[in-house]
């Protein structure tokens, strides 16, 4: 396949490529990882010197490193530094496995599909304010719902939920945020936490900031500085992947009225729908690890101590995989093996709940309305966060 001559591996790292990474992926996907500037040196970025990245694109090859975190490890932000270690998402066994055990109750099957009453009461209090037409759906449902919904399980006020999205911004927006204002809004939640983990020392409740308070690992008790992160990363991937995976859902089914239709009459395409929005959009496109020792990858030759992404928005579609990756086909027989939501030692905690929130949102929009289009104004894609793709702002017209 030949590459564009104005088309640079780069532009994986800019608000062009993280906006639309597609092209990039169909360019650049061949037996070797590319290299790429992830990151510039400057004021902007708080590094002096600039950041590159090996982008692994395949399935095959994506699937092999997160099988290996020994060789692939998730201690990312010793490399890249400007980001926040967080719990669980930057841990490696045997240590990552302890802290799962802690929260994994909270994320087991039958604790989310108990969830399903409560989160349809927010859902419809959401939709009670929307009336047909014109809506900015992203500040009306896919950002609030999923927000007051991990809120709520960390015992957490959720009216204070448009300072957690502005944390959880700073957290993964690292290349469209000064570094001054980053390290901030960080600092603010971190604050905030602490107030909140004092709060559950003096009074425990029925939530999981107050089972994180008396939990254990190895007959110790969590600290403060554990407590926080494990509490940051839950409020942070409890609702980015969420939001945008029903933020993209949305804007597929906008462009396809006789999906939206066949929909409506046969709820048994609800799920379906909502894998293939993983495979085809995925919310979470990339992850990054970092070597433990060299590694060869397809024809290069990787060091030890190098920044790999992991590019699972790539993977999903990986022609070889998938047939006609580049097309919506919810029915898609290999759909199964798409990596939305990762895959082994790390696959999503939160899966699960993102997987019902989304459930329980499409069904009740099909309820509700028996049209769906795009609004008058453009859509904006998020073009900071690198491992996201979803949407800032998606007007659309409810009928």
């Amino acid at each position: 396949m030949s590459t564009p001559a104005s088309l640079s591996p780069d532009v994986l790292g800019t608000a062009e490529g993280i906006a639309n990474p597609y092209p990039a992926y169909l360019a650049f996907r061949g037996p070797s990882p590319v290299r790429y500037l992830r990151l510039p040196a400057g004021a902007f970025t708080g590094r002096s010197e600039p950041l590159y990245s090996w982008a692994v694109l395949r399935h095959a090859d994506v699937l092999a490193a997160i099988r290996d975190p020994a060789t692939f490890s998730s201690q990312s932000p010793a490399v890249i530094k400007v980001v926040p270690k967080l719990a669980l998402l930057h841990d490696d066994p045997p240590h990552h496995t302890q802290l799962r055990r802690l929260v994994s109750k909270a994320f087991s099957p039958q604790r989310i599909a108990s969830l399903s009453d409560w989160v349809s009461r927010i859902s419809n209090e959401l939709l009670d304010s929307t009336s047909q037409g014109p809506v900015e759906f992203m500040s009306a449902y896919a950002v609030p719902l999923p927000m007051r919904v991990i809120a709520g399980m960390l015992g957490i006020p959720d009216t204070d939920y448009p300072m957690f999205r502005s944390w959880s911004e700073a957290c993964v927006s690292y290349a469209g945020m000064a570094a001054e204002e980053r390290a901030r809004k960080i600092q603010e939640m971190m604050s905030y936490l602490n107030q909140a983990i004092a709060a559950r020392r003096e009074r425990p409740a029925e939530d999981l900031l107050s089972a994180l308070v008396s939990a254990e690992v190895e007959g110790a008790k969590l600290s403060d500085q554990e407590i926080r992160a494990f509490a940051s990363v839950l409020l942070i991937a409890g609702n980015e992947t969420t939001t945008n995976l029903i933020g993209n859902m949305m804007g597929i089914l906008a462009d396809r009225p006789e999906l939206w239709q066949r929909a409506r009459e046969d709820r048994s395409r609800v799920e379906p729908i909502i894998e293939e929005v993983l495979r085809f959009e995925s919310p979470v496109q990339r992850f990054p690890r970092v070597t433990t020792r060299p590694v060869r990858m397809g024809e290069v030759e990787i060091g030890e101590g190098e920044l790999v992404d992991m590019f699972f928005g790539a993977a999903n579609r990986d022609p070889s995989v998938f047939e006609d990756p580049d097309t919506f086909r919810p029915e898609r027989p290999t759909n199964v093996q798409h990596l939305g939501f990762g895959h082994g030692t790390h696959f999503c905690l939160g899966a699960q709940l993102a997987r019902l929130e989304t459930r329980i949102a499409l069904n009740a929009f099909l309820d509700r309305f028996p049209t769906l289009g795009r609004g008058a104004a453009p859509a904006v894609r998020q073009q900071a966060a690198h491992v996201s793709l979803g949407y800032k702002a998606l007007p659309l017209v409810l009928g």
